[in-house]
């Protein structure tokens, strides 16, 4: 007999072999009928298979939102199947779940293109249709390899070999086609449903290797049903739309060029758009922080001592002259990250307990080498800018600061409109250094500063555990935050770390007279700056608050004749600190209008011969055809106050 444990705590006896199906059944024919897979001890399990031994088990429906997974899994086995049926020859690969879905890699001699996807896509939903059941074996490794050479399956012969000894060999059927595969799946074809759809085709090498066979590759997506998928159909639409890059482009704020792979071109809008983002981030921090500066090229030494060098070179840059050393030997590297520099600063001259806490702060330009194929715009650079700082503490002191610092996190998200906030503990990797002890120690404190995060919230900020994401110098917070069409950015950290200053010789002086080592914590609220920007250029579309806008107002004219009023009415606006341009050109306004908006201009002041005379303004917003006329000291005291970042309206009650 073997014990099976229920979520309700209930412990139930079942004759060995028993499978979920049968245990599914005999609790009640629409639980069976509903049933698509089985936890055990939280691992998904297929519905047919044998229990042996004592375990938790939980039954799994459709519309579980575990069995979004399964879902995916079926599909590109339907997938496969599909396209082998409409293009014999060709060979499969492999075909994982993936976020949001899946893909299949295939081998053939003409590569797929989208216009063949309409066509996989109905015989998909035809081998859905027959709902032929998921049925599994176990081979042996000698009949996997004979039947895939004989089918001409050469990658998966190469896969076969691939699966360590120790692990049984499976084989998934679905009526005369049949997989490689670890599992699991739904009970058939079926269960797959009809929401779903083939997204695009690319390239990729097999195994990741450029010096391997290019295949095909087929995106897909596969969701509970229509409505789901509708849904995240349309958030592609809405994301192709604010895709940064793209505004980027409309917006002139910067551009990417090949002779600078992965740093960013600057232009003058996007430059203020960034230097408003530091300035409110310094603004912040002023009270309590001292900023600082590190240099950015520093010894090897300096990175062997902090441990970068042995974790961190591949993504380091080394610093050459003549050879791959300087003239004197010495080899540099370009800073990856600020903290080894602040430790410096920090052990430069005698501390006390008392100059504890010590908060110090950079926008530390930093650099990482990134594989060329992971660069993405503004999300994925090369040299980027980091609202790094570090505290030294006490660690009686630490929970506190912790806590100070995801007031300050917060705060500063929800003047950016982000509300919606996870906040999840990385526990230690299995690559880190210090001892057990220490690490044991540090998650304590951060497990109990995680709960006191929660409470304080009242419910409204979810926690969660990370297991083995941690740094490799302690355990830290990561802040993850959605935007205006529910994707999630993670952005914020805290981490605790008692190893870098010990590795570093830094200590105070406590109140005993003895030398004691600080604790270290570093701490990132919008983490690089240029992905922060990019994130914001999304959430908003291009469309900021006018205190964030890099272009505020644009003052233009109906008529020449007003040419002289409206350069008083941007002067005017520029002397109460806000950013205008003036536009003279001898254009319609409609056309105008159109190609301030497309600029994402908030607000465009338009005069003609009877706003002049009368000193009034006619003021139109972004993404409006109202138009609003006032008296211009009216009008600019009103956007003036607008105009007003948060934080200052706050501080200035």
């Amino acid at each position: 007999m073997i014990h099976l444990t229920f979520p309700d705590g209930a412990v139930r006896d079942y004759a060995e072999g028993t499978s979920g199906a049968d245990i599914a059944a005999a609790i009640s024919k629409s639980l069976a009928k509903k049933a698509v897979a089985v936890t055990l001890d939280g691992e998904l399990a297929d519905l047919a298979e044998p229990i042996t031994k004592d375990a938790r088990l939980e039954i799994v429906t459709r519309d579980d939102p575990r069995a979004l997974e399964l879902i995916r899994h079926d599909a590109a086995h339907v997938l496969a199947e599909a396209v082998q049926a409409l293009y014999p020859g060709t060979q499969v690969t492999i075909g994982p779940v993936i976020e949001n879905g899946f893909y299949y890699d295939f081998a053939r001699n003409e590569p797929f293109t989208t216009d063949d996807l309409p066509k996989i896509e109905a015989k998909m939903k035809e081998i859905i249709a027959r709902d032929r059941p998921f049925t599994r074996e176990v081979w042996s490794r000698n009949q996997a390899k004979a039947v895939f050479a004989e089918k001409g399956e050469a990658f998966k012969v190469e896969l076969v070999d691939a699966i360590p000894e120790d692990q049984d060999l499976k084989i998934y059927k679905q009526g005369d086609w049949f997989d490689l595969c670890r599992g699991p799946h739904m009970p058939s074809t079926g269960k797959i449903g009809t929401a779903f759809k083939l997204m695009k085709v690319a390239g990729a090498y097999w195994r990741g290797d450029s010096n391997n066979p290019m295949l095909t590759r087929i995106y897909g997506t596969a969701w509970h049903d229509q409505a789901a998928l509708d849904a995240y159909l349309h958030r592609l639409e809405e994301a192709e739309k604010r895709d940064h890059r793209r505004l980027g482009r409309e917006m002139d704020l910067f551009h990417f060029q090949e002779e600078g792979p992965g740093t960013v071109f600057w232009h003058p809008k996007g430059w203020t758009l960034f230097q408003n983002l530091v300035s409110y981030m310094r603004r912040r921090l002023k009270a309590d922080y001292d900023e600082v500066n590190a240099p950015q090229v520093l010894d090897k030494s300096l990175w062997e001592t902090s441990g970068h060098w042995g974790w961190y070179k591949e993504n380091m840059f080394k610093v050459q002259s003549a050879g791959d050393e300087t003239d004197d030997e010495r080899v540099f590297a370009l800073k990856p990250m600020n903290c080894p520099g602040h430790v410096q600063i920090f052990k430069h001259g005698l501390k006390s307990y008392r100059d504890l806490p010590l908060r110090l702060a950079e926008f530390g330009a930093v650099h990482r080498y990134e594989p060329s194929g992971a660069l993405h715009g503004l999300m994925r650079v090369r040299g980027f800018t980091q609202d790094d700082a570090h505290i030294f503490c006490t660690e009686e002191q630490m929970a506190a600061e912790c806590l100070k610092i995801n007031d300050l996190i917060l705060s500063t998200y929800a003047d950016f409109g982000f509300e919606n906030i996870v906040v999840k503990l990385s526990t230690r990797p299995e690559k880190r250094v210090g001892s057990d002890a220490v690490w044991d120690h540090a998650e304590e404190v951060m497990t109990r500063v995680l709960a006191q995060i929660e409470e304080q919230s009242g419910g409204k900020i979810k926690t969660g555990i990370l297991p083995g994401e941690g740094a490799f110098y302690g355990p830290k917070f990561e802040y993850t935050l959605s935007d205006a069409i529910g994707r999630e950015w993670q952005c914020g950290t805290t981490q605790v770390d008692f190893n870098l200053p010990e590795r570093f010789g830094a200590f105070y002086v406590d109140t005993d007279g003895s030398k004691k080592t600080p604790v270290m914590i570093h701490r990132a609220i919008c983490g690089s700056m240029e992905r922060f920007t990019g994130i914001l250029i999304e959430h908003f579309a291009g469309h900021f608050p006018l205190w964030l806008a890099p272009v505020q107002i644009v003052s233009t004219t109906i008529t020449s004749e007003a040419d002289d009023y409206a350069a008083e009415v941007a002067a005017a606006a520029r002397a109460l600190d806000l950013r205008v341009d003036l536009d003279l050109r001898n254009e319609k306004i409609n056309y105008k209008v159109r190609e301030h908006s497309l600029a994402k201009v908030p607000v465009i002041l338009v005069a003609g011969r009877k706003e002049a005379a009368e000193r009034t303004i006619s003021m139109r917003r972004l993404g409006s055809n109202d138009q609003t006329v006032l008296p211009l000291d009216e009008a600019l005291a009103l956007l003036a106050a607008e105009a007003t970042p948060p934080d200052v309206k706050r501080r200035n009650g």
